[in-house]
């Protein structure tokens, strides 16, 4: 799962028995200010029931008076589950994030092994 993780993009660390990754996907900074947009995720292995249980949330974060920016988001959503991507644009930065890529490569990496994968919606990594 490490290997699919960081094919993503994902810088993962170690954690209480299972992993957790961060990436910044999206920077637009300026003088004034700045938007910044992360990816973090946190997976724990329960060995007795063969269970990886998978945990994500995309955070905005800015501060003084941000670029301006034209933002452009397709998305899906059922119950917890988001699908899709936004892709920001600036003079000064900007990037995408894929909601469903992560979350899509941890589930296939976890049911090859043989084990069940359980999504956690709505809870913070």
């Amino acid at each position: 799962m490490r290997t699919a993780l960081a094919a993503a993009g994902i810088a993962v660390t170690d954690k209480n028995g299972g992993l957790a990754g961060e990436a910044e996907k999206i920077l637009a900074k300026w003088w004034l200010g700045s938007r910044k947009v992360t990816y973090r995720m946190s997976c724990r292995f329960d060995e007795a029931a063969r269970t990886a249980h998978f945990r994500e949330v995309v955070l905005e974060k800015s501060w003084g008076m941000p670029p301006p920016t034209l933002s452009v988001e397709v998305t899906t959503t059922s119950g917890w589950t988001r699908s899709g991507s936004r892709t920001d644009a600036s003079a000064s930065g900007g990037g995408t994030v894929n909601y469903g890529q992560v979350r899509g490569a941890a589930e296939k990496a976890v049911t090859d092994a043989g084990w069940q994968f359980d999504f956690e919606g709505g809870r913070l990594p």
